[in-house]
């Protein structure tokens, strides 16, 4: 398949979770021998933090105007077999119109925000990244978050047709078992950009923890945090790490901490991609609680689960040969379900079945 991709970015890992994941799925999408074509807008806050300049086995097209580039992806499109549209997409709703005016590809919405995007549809607030005519003309809606809520929401708010889960993954040539460096070291480490839908478990499963704990030292890497962020002498801090550099941050820590965003805690069935990262590097796992996490890692065997800050000290006062034995069963599972090549594989087939589905296979005629 030829496969259209406009996102937000692929391109900068800067304070998005979109670039990694992207990052993963097209490398394995190559492998199995499809052609990938993303197109992402060259904002300022990207350019500067820019990881990656070429998409191997690919074409990254970076492009500040959407009126210059819309030949481009115009004549993309044409020839491709899916175009998928992602959640934050700058261009979102000018890329589906020149998707269904072409008629040919397959048309895909792919939310890899999907908490977010209901959350503000239940508000009455504006979606950016979908346009009036909602997702009634997308052949198939993929979504970062599971769960039976998903699908309903969509259908009736949206008018989507066919909704699937599409969750996060890993990309195992990057996050894998490496030699710990003494910079990273930690008893906890928590990887994240700052947001302020998460700071209040964070406070209560990391920084109180911290602040009962002067012996041990925590780590936090990640972009945006503010300098009111509750530091303590024991809690160190790393500038934003690219994806070269999580399996060292991983793998010099006793033990790592998972906290979710609200809307996607309140949603479940919404793994964050720094599960499978941690699980890969094999360390040890602590998450936050949510519905569904029991369904990508079972609690108390290969995760451990915290609700307050007696939890947290609880998994940190646990013996090393307990926690190695969790991070083993966490990294087969994640091994076995949870790689960017088996959601390749997985995107593969559902865009294989909505193609059979569709009706979009002739290129109209000109006019």
């Amino acid at each position: 398949m030829k496969i259209v991709i406009f996102g937000l970015t692929i391109s900068s890992s800067w304070g998005n979770g979109h670039a990694t994941l992207w990052r993963g799925l097209c490398k394995h999408l190559v492998r199995l021998g499809h052609t990938i074509v993303f197109f992402e807008r060259d904002v300022p806050y990207y350019a500067g933090a820019r990881d990656l300049h070429e998409l191997p086995g690919g074409r990254l097209t970076l492009f500040s105007d959407w009126d210059n580039v819309r030949p481009t992806a115009r004549n993309e499109v044409r020839d491709a077999d899916v175009a998928i549209v992602t959640s934050y997409c700058p261009d979102a709703i000018a890329a589906t119109e020149l998707i269904l005016a072409e008629g040919r590809a397959v048309p895909v919405f792919y939310d890899l925000d999907t908490p977010v995007t209901l959350a503000r549809l239940v508000a009455g607030e504006a979606v950016t990244y979908i346009g009036p005519g909602g997702l009634k003309d997308f052949d198939l809606v993929l979504s970062f978050t599971g769960g039976a809520r998903v699908s309903d929401e969509f259908c009736t708010r949206l008018g989507a047709r066919r909704v699937e889960p599409l969750y996060g993954h890993v990309d195992t040539d990057i996050h894998r078992p490496v030699s710990p460096q003494p910079h990273y070291r930690a008893d906890l480490s928590y990887l994240g950009t700052y947001s302020e839908d998460r700071q209040q478990t964070l406070e209560t499963l990391f920084v109180r923890p911290a602040q009962a704990r002067h012996d041990l030292r925590f780590l936090i890497g990640g972009a945006q945090y503010p300098d009111a962020f509750p530091w303590s002498p024991n809690i160190y801090f790393v500038q934003h790490l690219p994806p070269s550099e999580h399996a060292p941050f991983f793998a010099s820590s006793r033990l790592t901490l998972n906290v979710t965003r609200s809307a996607m805690a309140e949603m479940g069935w919404c793994p964050s991609g720094r599960l499978f990262e941690a699980a890969a590097c094999g360390v040890p796992l602590l998450s936050d609680d949510w519905q569904g996490i029991d369904a990508f890692f079972v609690p108390g065997d290969e995760i451990l689960i915290a609700r307050d800050q007696t939890d947290t000290l609880a998994a940190l006062a646990m013996p090393d040969a307990e926690l190695q034995r969790i991070a083993q069963r966490a990294r087969e599972r994640t091994m076995d379900q949870h790689t960017s090549d088996k959601r390749a594989r997985e995107l593969i087939s559902l865009l294989e079945r909505a193609a059979c589905r569709g009706t979009r296979h002739q290129q109209p005629e000109e006019a």
